[in-house]
């Protein structure tokens, strides 16, 4: 029972991180809320990464790969996100955040050498299926090249989520989870800092203090990383790593409801059908990966 509590808070968490940046989106721009988010990620992790008390051997880090899994898999991929949200509600970005593993496949197979088995095959064509139904819903007050343009922005996120789980797989085996998580966010802080450059975001925006801002702001950075991955890992401590990616089918739902209760947005009957396809996909595309992590488990007990 604890545990699927925890599946059920942590999609609750996950789902409302949507909800908080389109809220932050009134008052910040897209780089303003990675910076804040990788901040205060930082500002959460590096006390108890040094309660810890862990040795790092800095002359072996491998700096580079670390600081390239980080733009990719936290500061790249936030800020089209957050892009994303200008033009689409909260509910079809989490949709689509939900392709990310059919990505993680797909860049595999393109980047990694990695063999798909054919049900693989089926289930990416699928979840095309699926992302191509969302492209073609009629949304009240948005012109078709701006839905266009915002679902191309959070599939090229996902595209980023997916290289840099095959990457850091690879190359950051050796790499204890708290080195990886802090440069992560280190390198999302730095790529956000110097956007912000660009983007003119180096200001204090009016209303930043507002409490709506303020409770969003805690809760994407506090609860969405913080609360949010203890419960993830333990959720795979005391049940299994295939158990806590059950929160992948979960987060869109937990996102559209939100997004409809507090936001009162709509979405179209043809999203969840769209939905339904990419879960399909995704649900397909990784079934090789199930049956091998299964193998390995017996061969481990044997």
């Amino acid at each position: 029972m604890k545990l699927y509590s925890a599946l059920f808070v942590l999609s609750l968490i996950w789902g409302m991180s949507f909800l908080f940046i389109k809220v932050l989106l009134s008052v910040f721009d897209p780089w303003q809320i990675v910076f804040i988010r990788c901040l205060l990620g930082i500002l959460t992790i590096v006390p108890l990464f040094l309660l810890s008390k862990q040795t790092v051997n800095w002359r072996t880090m491998p700096i580079k790969k670390l600081a390239l899994v980080g733009v990719l898999n936290a500061g790249l991929p936030w800020g089209l996100i957050a892009w994303s949200e200008t033009f689409l509600d909260s509910g079809y970005t989490a949709i689509l955040n939900a392709t990310t593993p059919i990505w993680t496949t797909m860049m595999g197979v393109f980047f990694f050498s990695v063999r798909m088995q054919w049900r693989q095959w089926i289930g990416v064509m699928i979840g095309f299926v699926g992302i191509i139904l969302l492209m073609d819903i009629d949304a009240p007050g948005l012109a078709k090249n701006q839905l266009i343009l915002g679902i191309v922005l959070m599939l090229i996120a996902t595209s980023c989520y997916g290289y840099s789980s095959q990457y850091a797989k690879k190359h950051l085996q050796d790499t204890t989870v708290w080195i990886t998580a802090s440069t992560t966010l280190l390198a999302g802080f730095l790529l956000s800092a110097i956007m912000m450059g660009f983007t003119g975001g180096w200001h204090m925006p009016d209303h930043a203090f507002d409490q709506k801002v303020v409770l969003s702001i805690i809760g994407l950075g506090v609860f969405g990383f913080g609360l949010a991955y203890l419960l993830y890992y333990y959720m795979i401590s005391a049940g299994s790593a295939e158990f806590a990616t059950l929160v992948t089918y979960l987060v869109p739902v937990s996102a559209v409801i939100w997004g409809s209760v507090l936001l009162s947005e709509k979405i179209h009957p043809i999203a969840f059908l769209g939905l339904i396809l990419i879960f399909a996909g995704v649900y397909l595309t990784g079934k090789k990966k199930r049956i091998n992590d299964t193998l390995i488990k017996q061969d481990q007990s044997a």
